[in-house]
């Protein structure tokens, strides 16, 4: 769709400019006030980021608890992706209409709302609906927290003032995994949520006492209703399709037909009204740009297949490999240590470097990654799942901010606020949709692994009788040694699963590259501008 979009030259238009616009000219803060405030917003993004990463290792006991399979408890990530995705759009609107720190400070207090009733959910459905609306209220917290951090600093100090906030959205991936695993095995699940409680009351405190004096203008804007309708319908009906279509049989159940159909034709009817809308909800007439189509089309794929296998390692380690949460978490939070030394480089290197070869070279390092966890099998121990976690936080320095710097880069200024708002409402979508497809195919797969393993296995022969014979001489009946045995098989089969998606995703990977030399290089100046709405 975006090469044909960009292939056809549609034509550019002013954009609505669906993420804050550019901060107001208030002077630089000083001293305390600076100190309280950065460390305020910081603490918002890193409540945020860190509540998508901390739900990973605990999918496991909550499904456990509220009677779902694991693959059914990821609904509890998908769900709060899909509905951030959907309100990143309107946060230029709703700024405009509020203001900036009135409504930062409201999506702190409703997110801590949320998370509050998240964690006292006691069903799948309470606590999937309790997370659409989390995510839903989330969406200004990471556009605004720049845009107020920016706001905060002298011009001369914005790389400074970027770098800082870029830090603490990558610390909390680290913090995450091991936080989760720690209070899931410690405490109980519903504390994941209740702590983000006492951190975001104490943020929004802070944050209201500091920049209350300093809000943005407010103006009414005509909204796109039906636009924001249509966007509702097809994303969420393509979401439901894809949680929904294993556990009813796809396309052979009449629900999974009526969401596809839906999904399909509200789709179409959104891009027809939304090239034509004079106040569109996203300006998809952006996709006209080359830099950005295929730089949005490589960053979206590319964080489907990185968010995808992120979940997937955690479900493969708790479930088949006997790990805890609190060592699964172990076993992923070094994926942020090299992206955190190394995205300070990346941040001053950006504008002197050819992007396209930084991303290209993220882009091996995370098939590289894929290929070396392709190789694990059930005696695989902790360190040889350490170490490619680790390699790769080297892969996501070099992943965002390059990337994102192309995609803005052929864009005039008044353009970036909305195509960076575009651009991260395709990112957190595909990430969502990523989660779903990568374990429903690791299901399919490992069905057919299981299928293959056990075709072989005959009553009373062979391998299937001695092992057999050696659990009932252990005190096992029959019927617990059949059991025993179908969850060997059930390992080795999901094992081979997850190397067939870590095999699938490296290539993928590799074939993406090609799609990043599509793109020109941004120039010098551009590069630095762009760079500046890297998150």
């Amino acid at each position: 769709m975006t090469a044909a979009q960009a292939a056809a030259g549609v034509p550019d238009a002013p954009s609505p400019a669906p993420t804050p616009p550019a901060p107001v000219a208030h002077p630089p803060l000083h001293g305390t006030a600076l100190l309280l405030g950065t460390l305020a917003l910081s603490l918002a993004t890193f409540m945020n980021v860190l509540d998508s990463s901390i739900a990973n290792v605990s999918i496991p006991a909550i499904a456990g608890d509220v009677g779902v399979s694991p693959a059914q408890g990821t609904w509890v990530i998908t769900s709060f992706g899909v509905a951030n995705a959907i309100s990143v759009p309107l946060t230029g609107w709703l700024t405009q209409r509020f203001g900036a720190v009135r409504l930062f400070t409201t999506s702190i207090l409703l997110f801590v709302l949320t998370s509050w009733l998240c964690g006292f959910a006691s069903s799948l459905e309470m606590l999937v609906l309790f997370r659409v609306l989390q995510g839903a209220v989330a969406g200004p917290m990471i556009p605004l927290s720049q845009t107020l951090l920016l706001a905060s600093y002298p011009r001369a100090r914005a790389g400074m003032a970027l770098a800082l906030w870029g830090v603490t959205t990558l610390v909390a991936p680290v913090v995450g995994p091991l936080l989760g695993g720690w209070i899931t095995d410690n405490i109980s699940w519903p504390w994941i949520f209740y702590i983000n409680v006492p951190v975001g009351l104490v943020a929004a405190a802070v944050t209201w006492s500091i920049y209350r004096h300093r809000e943005t203008p407010r103006k009414k804007l005509p909204i796109d209703t039906l636009g924001l309708s249509l966007l509702v319908v097809w994303v969420g009906c393509a979401q439901l399709m894809l949680d929904k279509g294993k556990e009813l049989d796809w396309f052979a159940s009449p629900v999974i037909l009526a969401l596809a159909v839906a999904a399909v034709v509200a789709l179409a009817v959104f891009l027809v009204w939304e090239l034509t809308d004079d106040h569109p909800v996203v300006d998809l007439r952006l996709f006209g740009k080359r830099n950005f189509a295929f730089g949005v089309l490589a960053l979206s794929v590319a964080y489907a297949l990185f968010f995808g296998n992120v979940v997937l390692l955690p479900l493969w380690l708790q479930q088949f490999m006997g790990y805890t949460a609190t060592n699964a978490g172990m076993a992923l939070a070094p994926v942020g240590i090299f992206a955190i030394v190394l995205t300070p480089l990346v941040g001053r290197k950006v504008g002197d470097w050819d992007p396209r070869r930084m991303a290209t070279g993220a882009f091996v390092v995370f098939a590289l990654v894929l290929w070396m966890r392709a190789q694990f099998d059930t005696q695989t121990d902790f360190w040889h799942i350490l170490v490619p976690t680790l390699i790769q936080g080297a892969a996501m320095a070099f992943f965002f901010i390059p990337l994102t710097t192309i995609t803005l880069s052929d864009l005039p200024p008044e353009r970036i606020p909305a195509a960076a708002g575009l651009s991260n409402f395709v990112r957190i979508m595909a990430g969502a949709m990523g989660v779903s497809i990568s374990t429903t195919l690791w299901d399919s797969r490992a069905s057919l692994h299981h299928a293959h393993l056990t075709e072989g296995l005959v009553e009373g022969q062979g391998v299937f009788a001695q092992t057999m014979q050696q659990l009932q001489s252990l005190g096992l009946s029959r019927e617990q040694a059949l059991a025993q045995v179908n969850r060997l098989i059930d390992q080795q089969a999901f094992t081979r699963a997850a190397d067939d998606i870590f095999y699938g995703s490296a290539a993928l990977f590799l074939v993406l590259i090609g799609l990043i030399w599509f793109t020109r290089r941004p120039g010098g100046a551009g590069a630095a501008g762009a760079a500046s709405g890297a998150h």
